[in-house]
């Protein structure tokens, strides 16, 4: 029998990895030694692993640069219309293999590393991933930022270098544990700080209304220091960047003060200024009214703007051009887009600048802000709205607070003209809601502020319209729009799944990496033998690598014929963990009730990270954990079923398990996930989905045949009608018996003998008020999951609906996203044209 190749020369032969032209392999040895040289002579004698991929990512990193100078000289030489996409969140993990794949260089670096006498992968696994994200929403902008690149649109992502990004997750005795993520421990060579275009943001200090108008005075001043990254987009030269802003003290901060004598705390003192980009809030999908937090969104909204009119004034023609005194071409050159309402204050900030500091009349502002500004809706849970309390504004942002306060009262005027006498549509449309504190509606000052508002799925879309934005909906039905969020597939296929793309790449060629709709093409060979071998082939290959890797990182032992079935996400109610818990628990007992019986082996693995004050999450991860450790340890059930539950799920773990999934769990209670990213990848990866009809997944049936996905359980309208009527859970208990075993188990201590009542918060919220209906849902998974189940046991009918998931998964790139918004937003055009290397003249 043939020797197995080694991984490198499996990697040799995969074709989408670009050729290794020999001139490149001794230039980027060359390189590799400079900088390796440079590095050593600096410190040390000896080389560790890590200075091995710092001296890679330097010798990747000079690749770039000629690409991202050329590319910003582009833009100012022909003035685009340019995108800023404002979050507080970009979920980006690591960066050195990506950008090798996007620059065409990643065979070239295996080939060079391997004559060496390295391992490329090895050196891959050195780099800390930059988790300045929660989940969802920050690696939407990581994904947007790939395809707007991709499709050489003139854009910048503008965010908070967070020193500390989402915490790692320890799980110890079961328990989540946080600790800090240090990531830039050890420098981060990706960044190149710009000291040069440090910009002071203001707080506190109160305002004068003086004969040249209001003047806020008397403020807090901290310097925004900005870090740039390049993102490559794939193969076509350009290179965009990502501006992130840290938070610096001035020189003479604290030292104005009278304390003369205490010098030594007002150096000190400098920490409370740089305290604001020092950690990512971890909530997701949660709203924490916190100080820091506001400080953190006026922040990075006050350094962009500044640094968005800075290169508006100084495009092209300078001062010279009369066009560029006058703001009135401002929305043509400019566009920005709000993830979310964490940069809402884009909005009143962009009106305070120009009707305070650039003497524009308030509706000349007004025109420009609503003409510029967008805002995407990523929610519909009432407690992730952010509504901060009046007082913090009057305390910390004095002026933006008259601004807010007169934008409302032009909007409720407009408001009561087109509805006389209706003050609970005024009451129901405020900006302002009265209450004991009196709190700003965010989300009601961008749709106000907005020329466009946009969902993230169909459904979701539908359900902003018809539900939390009815009322301005009514008004103006024109302003809002749906974008079906979307996946990079370099990121979630190319790099993660190369064995996957290089067998679709025989048979269509390789130009569906930048037009995934082409993956149509695959239907041609649905009956193809060799083909759905080939399918099933690089799956086992994938699930193999995952159980060794899992084998090495969690001492367990896992059955790679079993179908495993994934759940990674963060932990919340909504999106139904719990459903998951109960499925297994389920199958247990039927399997320690016939134990001669066959039954399909399952490995279940869920990940995922729970808020750290989120108790009842905190609470599921130890119910998954207890219920693992009795599951596992249980002689009777054998290899049949393992429950894992995967630490610390982040970017670079994701790209490990999705490409070895066979089944995507995907159950939120309909109407709840906005649209979900993480369905797109597995779909797109192999996976058949199990999910309700809910965000995305809805598309993904339409797009796939819903035959094609294993869908179950209540659709919106069922649940709203359940809410009419009213749910019972104990219903659900008293009607079917294996529900019944399953819940007394979790309450009489089976899974917790040392603590019997260790789980009663979590019965309790399932029986008595459960808002997401776990229970009405369980009948119809517990069946479909057999269904799941049967089909798993035809190999080449589950293979062929794979091929169908993967065919149908075009529309859930997101070029396709950007491209909507690029069109229908922002007014510009996708361009295909690749900007000239670095190495050839320009014209």
């Amino acid at each position: 029998m043939a020797k197995p190749l080694s991984d490198h020369d499996r990697r040799k032969q995969i074709s989408v990895r670009g050729i290794a032209g020999l001139g490149d392999v001794v230039e980027i040895k060359k390189s590799f030694n400079r900088h390796l040289h440079f590095t050593l002579v600096k410190d040390r004698n000896v080389a560790t692993p890590r200075d091995y991929y710092f001296a890679l990512a330097h010798t990747v990193r000079d690749h770039l640069v000629g690409r991202w100078i050329r590319t910003q000289q582009y833009y100012y030489e022909k003035d685009p219309k340019r995108v800023y996409y404002l979050s507080l969140e970009f979920y980006m993990g690591r960066t050195l293999q990506n950008t090798m794949i996007n620059l065409g260089l990643q065979n070239a670096c295996d080939e060079a590393i391997y004559q060496l006498g390295l391992d490329l992968e090895e050196l891959e696994e050195i780099e800390e991933d930059a988790g300045l994200g929660n989940g969802g929403l920050g690696r939407l902008a990581a994904c947007f930022l790939d395809s707007l690149a991709t499709l050489g649109l003139a854009a910048y992502g503008y965010g908070i270098r967070y020193e500390f990004g989402i915490f790692n997750q320890k799980i110890s005795s079961g328990w989540q544990v946080e600790e800090a993520d240090d990531w830039l421990r050890y420098g981060n060579p990706w960044e190149k700080a710009r000291p040069e275009y440090m910009l002071p943001v203001h707080f506190y200090g109160r305002v004068e209304h003086t004969e040249e108008g209001p003047k806020w005075v008397d403020t807090q001043v901290v310097l925004a220091m900005p870090y740039d990254t390049p993102v490559p987009g794939y193969k076509n030269n350009t290179v965009n960047t990502m501006r992130l802003w840290s938070a610096k003290a001035p020189n003479d901060f604290q030292l104005q003060k009278f304390n003369v004598g205490d010098y030594i705390q007002a150096v000190l003192d400098r920490n409370l200024a740089e305290n604001i980009s020092r950690v990512l809030y971890p909530n997701d999908n949660f709203f924490e009214g916190k100080e820091l937090r506001l400080k953190q969104e006026y922040f990075v909204v006050a350094a962009t703007l500044q640094d968005i009119i800075r290169r508006f004034k100084s495009s092209k023609f300078g001062c010279r051009d009369p066009v560029r005194t006058s703001y009135e071409s401002f929305p043509d050159k400019v566009a920005i887009q709000l993830n979310d309402t964490h940069p809402a204050l884009a909005i009143p900030e962009l009106m305070r600048i120009l009707v305070d500091v650039e003497k524009v009349s308030w509706e000349k502002a007004w025109e420009i802000t609503s003409k510029t500004c967008a805002y995407t809706n990523h929610t519909v849970l009432p407690e992730a709205l952010e509504r901060w309390p009046v007082y913090m504004f009057e305390k910390l942002l004095p002026r933006h607070l008259e601004i807010i306060y007169e934008i409302n009262h032009r909007h409720l005027d407009r408001i009561a003209a087109l509805y006389p006498g209706d003050n609970e549509r005024l009451r129901r449309m405020s900006l302002i809601e009265e209450g004991d504190p009196k709190r700003i509606n965010m989300a009601h000052l961008c749709v106000v502020g907005s020329h466009a508002v946009n969902g993230v799925a169909r459904i979701h879309s539908e359900i902003v319209k018809s539900t939390v934005f009815k009322d301005f909906h009514d008004v103006e039905p024109e302003k809002f729009q749906n974008k079906t969020n979307g996946i990079t597939p370099r990121r979630w296929l190319l790099l993660c799944n190369p064995g996957l793309a290089d067998i679709i790449a025989e048979k269509i060629g390789e130009e569906f990496m930048t037009d995934l709709f082409q993956l149509k093409k695959l239907l041609d060979y649905i009956d193809n033998e060799v083909f759905i071998r080939d399918v099933a082939k690089v799956k086992q290959e994938n699930k193999q690598k995952l159980a060794a890797y899992l084998e090495k990182e969690y001492k367990v032992k896992i059955n790679p014929e079993s179908i495993f079935d994934i759940q990674v996400k963060r932990i919340h109610e909504y999106k139904r963990q719990l459903l998951n818990c109960l499925h297994i628990i389920t199958y247990y007992n039927r399997i320690k009730k016939e134990p001669n019986k066959k039954f399909v082996p399952r490995t279940i693995m869920i990940g995922g990270k729970a808020a750290p004050g989120y108790h009842m999450a905190k609470m599921i991860i130890k119910l998954i954990t207890s219920v693992a450790a009795v599951v596992n340890n249980d002689p009777v059930v054998g290899d049949r079923l393992k429950v894992i539950f995967l630490e610390n799920y982040r970017v670079s773990l994701a790209e490990k398990v999705i490409p070895a999934a066979d089944l995507s769990e995907q159950i939120s209670t309909a109407g709840t996930e906005a649209s979900g990213t993480g369905n797109m990848k597995f779909m797109l990866n192999g996976a058949l989905t199990i999910g309700t009809m809910d965000g995305a997944n809805v598309e993904m049936a339409e797009e796939a045949g819903e035959e094609n996905l294993f869908i179950f359980g209540m659709r919106v309208d069922d649940v709203e009608a359940m809410d009419r009527k009213g749910y019972n859970a104990q219903e659900y208990y008293d009607r079917l018996p294996e529900l019944r075993q399953v819940m007394d188990q979790i309450r009489t201590g089976f899974f917790s003998p040392q603590k019997p009542e260790l789980f009663k918060d979590i019965v309790n919220m399932l029986m008595n008020h459960d808002r997401f209906k776990v229970f009405a849902d369980y009948e119809a998974y517990i069946s479909c999951q057999e269904k799941v189940n049967e089909l798993y046991k035809n190999p080449k009918e589950w293979t062929k609906k794979v091929i169908r998931n993967i065919a149908a998964s075009g529309k859930f790139s997101s070029d396709r996203t950007i491209s909507e918004y690029a069109r229908e937003i922002w007014g510009v055009e996708p361009s295909a044209v690749k900007i000239p290397p670095p190495n050839e003249p320009r014209d």
